[in-house]
Order: C-alpha cells, then structure tokens, then sequence
C-alpha cells in the first residue's frame, strides 16, 4: 500500500493461521487445543479485568474449570511484528448481546520439541478485557433529534401499518422524504418542494414491498435537499443528530433515516444512494447500508436525482436484518462465494491515514472469517481523478435537466451550495456530456474486469470519519470530495456496495466498503451473514 500503510499480506501467513485455530477452539470450548497453543512454560501469562495468571499449569486449570465462552464475531484484527519471530495481536470482536471484547496477545514462534527443526506458533502473554452488553451501556431509552423526522411517528400509530405477518413483521421503516407515502406529500428536503406537493395517493413501490413483508413505516425522515449532499446538514430543518458519534454530522442525503436507526427509533433506513448517500450516512453512524444494484430495485413513486445512477439502498444496525429487508426487494439471484477481496493502494490512499489502518484491521477480520484471500489490483490515480470528473459532469447535467425548472423557478430557495451544484449542471453543453459518457464506458468496463463472479473490491467507505458539525463548510467539501472520488466507482458502474460498520478510528465509526458486480448484491450479503 502506501508509505506508513503496511501491506495487509505483511502478517506471516503461519501465524495467522495459529490465531484462527485458537479463535476456532475458543469458539468450540475446545480445550485441549488451547492449551496446545499457550505456551508450555513457567512464564506464560494470561490476564484480565480480575486477575492474573501466570505459568502453563495454571492458565490450564483455570480453562479447565470454567464455562464456555459466549459466541463472539471478529471485527477487527490488529497485527504488529516484532521479529520475524514474534508478534503482537490485537483481535477486537462483537458479541450477540452488543457487548464488545478485546484481546492482546503475544505470539511467539518456537521450535517443538522432538525430533526435526520445526517451529510453530504459540502465545507467551496474553490479556482479555470485555465491554457490557448493548441495553447496559446505551442507558437511557434512545431519542431523536428534531432534524431527524418531517412526519414523525405517533403517540400511538405509526405513519403506514405493515401486513398482519411476513418475514419483516413489526420492524419498524423509517423512509426517506423522496419516496412516496400514501396519504402525504413528499417534501425533498426543501419548503418550497414541499409547499407545491400534491398528497400522494399510493405508495411508492419499495414501501410497498417493505409493507407487504410486514414492515410499519414508521415515520418519515429528513433528506439533505433533493439529495445533491452528502453532509447530512440542512439548512431548513437542520441536522439530525448522530448517535454514533455525538457532535458530528450523520453524512448524507439519507440523513434522517441514518439517524432514526442509530438511535434506535427505527430497525430500517429506507434511502437512495446516487453518489454514496447510503454509504456515507452507514459510515459515519456505524451502520450497515446497502446500495443495490443498478435499476435491480423499482424506483417508481420517487423523486430522482440523477437516473443514470440513482438507486435504492437500506440501512440496519444488524447484518441479519439488512438482507432480509434487501430480500424484500432484490430479484431473485443466484450467489457466489466471495473468495476475493482485492485491494486497491490507489483507493486507500484517498482516505486519511487513520481510516486506512481502521479499514485495513476490519478487513483482515472479514478475510480470516470467511476464508478469503486478499490480493492487490493498481488503477492509474489520473484515470480516477478523469472518471470522477467524468461522473461529476454527467451527474450534474442529469440533475440540472430533471430538477433545474424548479431551481430557476424558485431562486433563493435552495442551500446557496446545494443551487451552485445543480447551476453547474445547466452550464455543461451535450458535447461535453457525450464525451464524459464515453469515459464513463471505459472506466466501467475497466472496473468489471477486477470484479469476475467471487470477487469484491474492498477500500474505506469514507476518506474520514464525520466532520464536526461546526466545521468549517471549506473544509466540509473538501471531505466531501475526497469521499465522493470513492463512492462514485460503485454508482458509475452500477455496482452493488455494502458498507460495513466494524473500522474504528479511535471511537468514532468509520465504514469498510465491498463492491461487487452488477447483480451479485445478495453475494455480498452472504459474505457478511454465513458466520453470523
């Protein structure tokens, strides 16, 4: 990768494997191995919030006598080298209560006993530490922010009550302002939008289809406006509050939605991702999302953006939910195994150099989980620097042609930022269009080629984790378009991308992305739900 950004293939493949038949054996209480794996000696020492136990003889008899631990998830997989000959892990995991548990280990590779020169790897030191489970350390019951809901849900009713029973039974939707929700206007973000809406007599067809599985809308959420941001900011109704990292921005358009299931206030964001506006919202709340593939999902009863790229997406606090839900409203498909998981030194270099060691630790995790192996691809930083200017154009103009009559009809009423990018769109001629188009084909070809069936490209949803609210708005759009040149490979292509919640910069959440090919959106899930 980059300088001061280790290869993610530097740790010896040897050990690796060690640490996953000690996770293996944990996992299956299976004694015998683990204590094959801790060093036999005097020496040898574990510890934990409690105590410390020192020598083989001891750490044995304390494993001996105990129960099995809780299952627990890998999320993230430090590993540091000292020698070529020892290493320390730093192994971060999940469990299925929301509690959270770390373990430091110190490997060391030593010669077995016996005839022969063969040497494995074992632990000499190591130190456990756990967090609470979820409801303890949420406290209070969660709340919203007045920038999260345009119709919130009721006292007593939700806004649309699901079928009696189905697969979604009882979760609640919280859906963005640009679908159609029978018996309400669809406002876009924007009072004027808002002000000139008809009710709306049926609902959009992905509410449907979310309803008729069983799901209740439970209210209707705020969107940056017309969805041309991806801050989370607006200046209208102002911003949502991020539960997951409090005093910063939720990431955009799907704002409210993001913020309503960080919250705890909805089970499911329903939004659209054009150029990452469900991947950035995931990525800086902690959350799973979804963008589906290309024209996979039926956008009928929703207001558009930018047709050649817009497409729906979902939002979840759990993996298992985000495919049932995405179940509800993907075709039927086959699947494939993701055995790779390529990795891109030029995209990581996009993101700031916290985030890549985060992003990196998560997918070591993912690849030792599921078996995968992680190989590097190159692409030309000026062919992207050309493809994200080439998508810029198209987008642009595509939104100045479906949005750009309201705009000239009502000056003023739209974020100054937000208006300068749609007039930017009325100044892009068809010539310069067509050529960006033609740029556009070879960049998307040139993507599908790394990204045979059983392949994922794999770099950091978001080159940051979100910006302070307060942030200066200079160096928001500079975040922005540091993060657009990420989002904008999937939306190009028409590629599924799932952003995933276990990078940490620190405490703060921060997205792994994966993009697959067109129509392999259930693959990707599959990946991230086999092990539960």
């Amino acid at each position: 990768m980059t300088a001061g950004d280790p290869d993610l293939r530097s740790a010896d493949p040897s050990l690796l494997r060690a640490f996953m038949r000690y996770e293996r054996a944990l996992m299956a209480n299976d004694v015998s191995v683990l204590d094959a794996l801790f060093a036999d000696d005097t020496g040898t020492i574990r510890s934990d919030g409690g105590y410390t136990l020192v020598g083989h003889e001891q750490i044995a008899e304390f494993r001996a006598g105990r129960q099995p631990p809780p299952p627990r998830r890998l999320v993230r997989v430090h590993v540091r080298h000292l020698t070529p000959d020892a290493a320390v892990i730093v192994a971060e995991s999940s469990r299925q209560d929301g509690g959270t548990g770390v373990q430091t280990q110190v490997w060391q590779r030593r010669d077995i006993p016996g005839p022969g020169t063969e040497s494995a790897w074992v632990v000499t030191a190591a130190h456990v530490s756990t967090g609470p489970p979820r409801a303890a350390a949420a406290g209070a019951a969660p709340g919203v922010s007045p920038g999260t809901w345009r119709v919130p849900p009721g006292a007593d009713a939700v806004v649309a009550q699901g079928a009696e029973r189905g697969p979604l039974a009882r979760a609640r939707v919280a859906v963005k302002d640009l679908f159609a929700v029978a018996g309400h206007p669809i406002g876009a973000g924007n009072p004027a939008w808002l002000a000139a809406a008809s009710i709306e007599r049926e609902h959009a067809d992905a509410v449907h289809r979310l309803l008729a599985a069983g799901a209740d809308v439970a209210g209707i959420a705020h969107t940056d406006e017309l969805a041309f941001s991806l801050a989370g900011t607006n200046i209208h109704y102002g911003a949502p509050d991020n539960p997951a990292a409090p005093g910063r921005v939720t990431g955009g358009s799907t704002s409210g939605p993001a913020a309503a299931v960080a919250a705890g206030a909805a089970d499911i964001g329903l939004g659209t991702d054009t150029a990452g506006s469900i991947r950035v919202p995931a990525s800086y709340c902690g959350l799973y999302g979804l963008r589906t593939t290309h024209d996979a999902v039926d956008r009928r009863g929703l207001v558009g953006l930018a047709p050649s790229f817009d497409t729906i997406g979902l939002l979840t606090r759990e993996a298992t939910l985000l495919a049932e839900a995405a179940d509800i409203l993907l075709p039927p498909a086959g699947t494939h195994d993701i055995d790779d998981l390529v990795v891109v030194p030029e995209l990581q270099a996009l993101a700031e150099p916290a985030v890549r060691v985060a992003v990196r630790a998560a997918l070591r995790a993912l690849a030792l989980r599921a078996g995968s192996r992680l190989r590097t691809a190159h692409l030309d930083p000026d062919r992207l620097e050309a493809w994200f200017a080439a998508f810029r154009a198209v987008q642009q103009a595509e939104a100045w042609r479906l949005h750009g009559r309201f705009v000239e009809e009502h000056p003023g009423a739209l974020d100054p930022a937000v208006e300068a990018r749609f007039r930017q769109g009325g100044r892009i001629g068809a010539k310069e269009e067509s050529a960006a188009r033609v740029v556009l084909r070879a960049a998307r070809n040139e993507l599908l080629a790394l990204l045979p069936a059983g392949t994922a490209l794999a770099f950091p949803a978001t080159s940051s984790p979100a910006p302070q609210r307060d942030r200066d708005p200079a160096e928001v759009e500079a975040v922005r378009a540091a993060t657009l040149r990420l989002t904008c490979l999937a939306s190009l292509t028409g590629a599924p991308a799932l952003s995933l919640p276990t990078p940490r910069v620190g405490a703060l959440p921060v997205g792994l992305c994966l993009v697959a090919a067109p129509g392999e959106d259930r693959s990707l899930l599959r990946l991230i739900t086999k092990d539960g």
